[in-house]
């Protein structure tokens, strides 16, 4: 089929980018003339394992183009999907100009009928809005064309978005038109061999899947962050706790890691949205408030304790930071916890050294050069000089350190785990002072 993905950030990037490997005729249309040149260079502007050879091999098959040509685009695709940004308003609701500008352009070019999908994360009745900018623009150009919108959330893991659109768990499908869920079956056919996948509803149930889908794994974990808080003041260990309820399939073991909180560019914004859509609703969301603010104190509980730690006073002390990205297998630092402790460590006057096996440009492109902040080649070059240790990002390179050496390396021998990667009676054994979430804290011997 002949695809044309309006957006080239993460979700239209990636999922042109399957589609043409399955064999679709692909055209990704992007406004930012220089991260087109990059593209249609193969220099791919995200990190996420397995994507850049994927672009790569499907450029050169001659299945997957890159353009800012916006009429060629609505020319080539019988099916278009929007796939661009719906960064949050002042009000927490999802700023929609970028899809409603989407909508009118492909209006302006529409030639004949289309099939027009939204794939960007949207509010309950973006589907109407869309469908009333392409109406109110063919009615200007005096023209008629048969056209449906679609909703077809997406459910990508960052750092494994790759694996998820070519494996999905589930295909959404909000539609009413009969010719519009044959196209779209048609289209998503090579993902669906296995067993049928798709699931069709109405619209508006498909865009509120999206939003109770993130709101659901946000709540486990702030769920499982209170409960961590909770454990460490009844002497209890969360990581028995987190064992014995996974255990139970009704619960299951995924997004029951205690930690820092949720980040990045979905959770934050996807709860915040739907809090503002429920409260336009005329409804008070009390379960998604308190989902927010668990999340936000939890953002700065390893700051409070390196803080506590050290009487208050942080003026000087150099903390080594292992991790920047919100999750592994991204160099994403949107909402980052990393984000809240550094900046909370440099307005107390702590300088900062912090590795990451992939994020250490976006935080330079983030805050730039700064005497309080030193970026460091490998984790144990991060930990030379400095006082303290605070791990944030759960990589799999930090998960097996040389705990003698970061004992020699350390000044004060004190590591805060805000991932809980380590057992607490190794760590104690090498003579390092150990703090973790949800787990009695130790003092260096």
């Amino acid at each position: 089929m002949k695809v044309t993905v309006f957006g080239t950030g993460y979700v239209g990037l990636v999922q042109g980018t399957v589609l043409a490997d399955v064999g679709h005729d692909v055209t990704c249309i992007d406004i930012d003339a220089a991260k087109v040149s990059r593209l249609q260079a193969g220099d791919i502007p995200i990190h996420e394992p397995g994507l850049a050879p994927l672009v790569k091999d499907n450029q050169a098959a001659g299945r997957l183009r890159f353009s800012t040509d916006a009429a060629a685009g609505v020319a080539h695709g019988e099916v278009i999907f929007l796939a661009v940004g719906t960064p949050p308003d002042e009000d927490g609701s999802a700023d929609l100009k970028h899809v409603l500008a989407v909508a009118r352009t492909i209006a302006q070019h529409m030639d004949g009928p289309r099939t027009l999908v939204n794939k960007s994360t949207v509010p309950v009745g973006t589907a109407d809005r869309v469908a009333a900018a392409v109406r109110e623009v063919l009615q200007a150009r005096g023209v008629q064309h048969a056209f449906d919108v679609v909703s077809n959330p997406e459910f990508l893991k960052e750092g494994a978005a790759v694996a998820d659109c070519k494996r999905p768990d589930r295909i959404v499908i909000g539609t009413e038109s009969p010719a519009a869920e044959a196209r779209l079956r048609e289209l998503y056919a090579p993902f669906n061999r296995n067993h049928d996948k798709i699931v069709v509803m109405d619209i508006r149930s498909a865009e509120l899947t999206k939003y109770a889908a993130n709101a659901m794994l946000a709540t486990k974990i702030s769920f499982m962050n209170e409960i961590a808080n909770l454990a460490e003041r009844l002497g209890a260990d969360v990581e028995a706790v987190r064992r014995g309820i996974g255990s139970d399939p009704r619960i299951g073991y995924h997004f029951i890691y205690p930690g820092l909180g949720y980040g990045g560019s979905c959770f934050p914004k996807d709860v915040k949205a739907l809090i503002h859509t429920a409260r336009s609703a005329d409804f008070s969301p009390e379960l998604m408030l308190a989902v927010e603010r668990r999340n936000e104190a939890q953002r700065r509980v390893l700051f409070e304790r390196i803080n506590a730690y050290y009487g208050g006073n942080l003026k000087g002390k150099v903390v080594a930071l292992w991790g920047l990205a919100f999750k592994p297998n991204t160099d994403d630092m949107r909402e980052a916890p990393s984000r809240t402790l550094m900046e909370a460590l440099w307005e107390a006057g702590a300088l900062v050294q912090a590795h990451d096996p992939v994020a250490m440009d976006e935080a330079r492109r983030i805050y730039g050069e700064r005497p309080d902040f030193m970026l460091a080649a490998t984790p144990n070059a991060a930990l030379e000089g400095a006082d303290c240790l605070a791990i944030v990002t759960e990589w799999q390179t930090f998960r097996v350190p040389d705990f003698e050496q970061m004992a020699q390396l350390l000044k004060d021998r004190m590591v805060f785990d805000g991932r809980n990667l380590y057992d607490p009676a190794l760590v104690t054994r090498h003579g390092l002072g150990y703090s973790s979430i949800g787990r009695a804290a130790t003092k260096p011997v």
